[in-house]
């Protein structure tokens, strides 16, 4: 019986190194080396991220073979992440695979960071409903870099429906943070404190956006404004309310998600949606995606397991395979893009 194609992914987009390996769409590995030192900087600096990559890129190699209990000469072919994303940092991760592929003349496969984001949920057990979404289905892509409404109609055959205007979602919950005085990444801490607040407590206009695209730059000035207004007549209103804050920020952007994604549906009569990126591992969105599926029957939702939400090997991995399965092979002469291209 021939055996089952072994793929490695490697994803260098940022600021994680991560690398895994898949079989048979089953993960093996998964290994992800993060870059705590940006957070002293209140954002990821791009020199340092790409130095670091090249520092770690061939420990969560050697790592992520060891831990797939195979050996290097059985790896089929590898996948790497070709943009969009931070171009020092993905000119580690494409050096890297190409000398791989050369060295082991292997296949080497390129890799869109948006559509391996999407295609996670082809990953076995990689989803809380442990398995994979139908032809056609919708795509909410939240991240730090990127809010995109993204219509599947088959692995790759993708189109983009709504995106964000301005600044991403991730972003944005990062910027709000440090209004707020979070450190860096501040999305997880208006999260954290979200959690014993009281949601009704402040109200925040939603931005009037029409169509299926999103801005969040208005709504971010909106909560800088509105602090700004508070600290003048109270010094201790941040600290005083900051899980009330954090709780109502939190609703107002599930909500203005969840609408969008609402309209997304009536307009295509498409009713299967995925959820991906990192921002995916909010609670409260995820809560408020999974509440609203159980009242409208017509909905079924498809949400990561938590590591794979963020950036990871496996979502390269898996693209990666599914480029294989069609042969869709690449040459050692592309060359990675910092800004997102079309499907």
């Amino acid at each position: 019986m021939k055996k089952k194609p072994i793929i490695i992914g490697i994803e260098s987009s940022c600021d994680e190194t991560a690398v895994s390996i898949i079989q048979n769409r089953y993960v093996l590995s998964n290994i992800v080396i993060h870059q705590y030192i940006h957070k002293k900087y209140g954002g990821v600096v791009p020199e340092l991220a790409s130095r670091l990559h090249d520092k770690n890129m061939i420990i969560a190699v050697h790592k992520s073979i060891h831990s797939a209990k195979i050996k290097k000469n059985e790896i089929d072919a590898v996948s790497f992440t070709l943009g969009p994303g931070l171009i020092g940092s993905l000119l580690v991760g494409a050096s890297f695979a190409k000398s791989f592929s050369m060295g082991l003349d292997i296949p080497l496969l390129t890799v869109n960071h948006i559509q391996a984001h999407i295609l996670t949920h082809f990953i076995k057990n990689s989803n809380i409903n442990n398995y994979c979404p139908k032809f056609p289905f919708l795509s909410l892509v939240i991240s730090g870099g990127h809010t995109q409404i993204v219509k599947v109609d088959d692995f790759f055959q993708m189109k983009i429906l709504g995106s964000t205007l301005d600044d991403a979602i991730g972003d944005t919950f990062d910027k709000i943070a440090r209004i707020l005085g979070f450190h860096y990444p501040g999305g997880p801490m208006i999260e954290l404190f979200s959690k014993n607040g009281n949601y009704k407590k402040f109200y925040f206009s939603k931005p009037l956006i029409n169509g299926l695209n999103f801005s969040f730059s208005g709504f971010k000035s909106h909560i800088l404004q509105f602090i700004k207004n508070k600290l003048k007549k109270n010094p201790l209103f941040i600290k005083q309310n900051i899980s009330d804050i954090c709780a109502s920020i939190q609703r107002t952007i599930a909500e203005i998600l969840l609408e969008k994604m609402q309209k997304a549906t009536l307009k295509t009569n498409i009713f299967r949606i995925a959820l991906a990126g990192g921002v995916s591992a909010n609670y409260e969105i995820r809560r408020m995606f999974i509440s609203f599926a159980k009242k409208n029957k017509k909905w079924e939702i498809f949400i990561p397991k938590k590591e794979y939400t963020t950036d990871n090997g496996a979502m390269i991995a898996i693209t990666g395979l599914l480029k294989y399965e069609k042969k869709l092979f690449d040459n050692i002469y592309v060359s990675p893009y910092s800004k997102f291209k079309e499907f």
